[in-house]
């Protein structure tokens, strides 16, 4: 491969059997246009040019404002008679539009003001708005501040497709006091301790690594997961509270 990935991975990144992709290789099967369209994805995914991707993972916003038609309107540019309204709400407000998974919040409180709050799918959906209203997401943000927004909580996620991060050598290089951080602490995690009773079984675990203190308003959190052991995350938070 082009990229130097083994048939293996690439075969698990596109959905088939090692075996079937070796065919596909040699040219004893032919190749759909769809299954050229899963190989590119898949291969692409081993770019070493990219092998790092960043996107935002969470977004919570409080605007000084009650009014929630402004927000909606001019600051998500999102038409509100399109969103779900519930007399209810979360964080002590008292009532919230919906969309999706995009949530903004509203009471008669107006210290509280309005709430928007962005969770993973909730970004991701949101960024399709973004493409259709042709900002970016430097543009929405900044229309908030303009408009009095403050930054409550942001997540920023470095997705690794290629396995640089490697979430159990970091942590050990933490133990050992080679990681040179501002943050004084860290804190690891491994899951499924209580059904590791193999050696092997270790390959099947998944490792999360805090990097500062959960109480602080900024820490990094690294972790593999379960299923996709070429793949891991590093997240940076920057939270003040609702």
């Amino acid at each position: 491969m082009q990229y130097g990935v083994s048939q293996t991975k690439l075969a698990v990144m596109a959905g088939i059997s090692r075996e079937h992709l070796s065919r596909i290789e040699s040219g004893k099967v032919a190749v759909t246009e769809e299954m050229k369209v899963k190989l590119l994805e898949a291969l692409e995914k081993f770019n070493p040019e990219a092998p790092l991707t960043m996107l935002f993972d969470y977004v919570r916003i409080r605007f000084p404002t009650l009014d929630i038609g402004h927000i909606i309107k001019d600051i998500l540019q999102l038409n509100i008679q399109y969103m779900i309204h519930e007399d209810f709400g979360h964080y002590s407000y008292t009532e919230h539009y919906y969309i999706g998974d995009i949530f903004v919040y509203t009471s008669p409180d107006e210290e509280k003001g309005v709430l928007l709050e962005l969770k993973g799918k909730g970004c991701r959906q949101f960024e399709s708005y973004l493409l259709a209203q042709e900002r970016s997401w430097y543009d929405f943000l900044m229309d908030a501040l303009v408009d009095g927004g403050v930054m409550k909580r942001l997540d920023l996620a470095i997705n690794d497709h290629t396995g640089m991060l490697d979430i159990p050598e970091l942590t050990e290089k933490c133990r050992n006091e080679e990681c040179v951080s501002v943050f004084r602490s860290f804190k690891s995690y491994a899951s499924g301790e209580l059904v590791k009773h193999e050696e092997q079984d270790k390959a099947g675990m998944g490792y999360t690594l805090y990097i500062g203190s959960l109480k602080s308003e900024v820490y990094f959190c690294g972790l593999s997961t379960l299923f996709q052991t070429n793949f891991f995350r590093l997240f940076f938070r920057y939270c003040t509270g609702v």
